[in-house]
């Protein structure tokens, strides 16, 4: 752990330990995978403990519990199923006897005349936001489609971005905040059971992407393979439950578990894929 990380994770410590001493919820702005994936890669420090508490496919909640037995439990969510970039909230409902929503909004973003519009990518939207002088992690995930695009947001950004971005690259836009993302928007997962050699990482993407180990492990090679936002060069570990693995240009999954060993002496995995 490097010293960014372990400062980070300080902070995560600290939040904690203010949420159960105050019975106040706090929340962090939008994280990135790769520090969200602190929470589920620290073991133990000399602060605090974490432990999985309980997880669902998309939500997960956690305790974090310091060594003389005091703790705070967060959950992080991102404003939709599937979400990459989350914000993490420290607290408990049954302890405060209270609840407090994530203070995340949605914008719907799309061009004033749709037949004219550039063809706009992820890039193109959040450079337009950039441009307005706005942090990167007071924003989510941004989901484009048909030239529109669906951006979670800081809820007190929200009205400022709303009344503020009107182009995005060279393209007239309205902007206005949405209460949910519409479903054929929303990212699923797709269950889906293989049977591999050995449940080590370049087996497991080998299958899952129709390639040789050769292939598989070039993409190692190349830096190309990210579990839980962490660039992995190690193909040969065997991935964690629920551990989320990225191959870019080829797609995302989330490992589940080993079902069962077959007569041939193989592994038949669960896995489940972003469609």
């Amino acid at each position: 752990m490097d010293k960014e990380e372990e400062l980070l994770l300080r902070r995560f410590s600290e939040l904690a330990e203010q949420s159960y001493q105050n019975n106040v919820f706090y929340f962090t702005d939008f994280l990135s995978p790769a520090d969200a994936a602190l929470i589920y890669r620290a073991e133990q420090t000399k602060r605090l403990r974490i432990r999985l508490a309980s997880a669902s496919d998309f939500n997960h909640e956690i305790s974090l519990e310091k060594k003389e037995g005091a703790g705070a439990d967060l959950l992080l969510w991102g404003g939709s199923e599937g979400c990459e970039r989350v914000m993490i909230r420290f607290g408990n409902e049954e302890k405060f006897g209270y609840s407090v929503p994530f203070p995340i909004r949605i914008l719907h973003i799309e061009p004033l005349n749709k037949k004219f519009a550039d063809e706009l990518t992820h890039r193109d939207f959040l450079g337009a936001l950039m441009n307005l002088g706005i942090e990167r992690d007071t924003i989510g995930d941004i989901l484009v489609k048909d030239k529109s695009a669906y951006i979670f947001v800081k809820e007190d950004m929200a009205p400022y971005i709303a009344e503020n971005l009107t182009k995005v690259k060279h393209t007239s836009v309205t902007c206005s905040m949405i209460d949910e993302v519409p479903d054929e928007i929303q990212v699923q997962l797709e269950p889906v059971e293989l049977v591999v050699a050995s449940v080590r990482l370049d087996a497991v993407v080998a299958k899952i992407y129709h390639l040789s180990r050769t292939q598989a492990l070039e993409l190692f090679q190349k830096r190309m393979i990210l579990v839980n936002g962490r660039i992995c060069e190690n193909n040969s570990m065997q991935p964690k439950e629920d551990d989320v693995v990225a191959v870019r240009g080829y797609g995302k999954f989330v490992y589940r578990r080993v079902a069962y060993d077959t007569k041939k002496g193989k592994q038949a995995i669960v896995v489940e894929r972003y469609v």
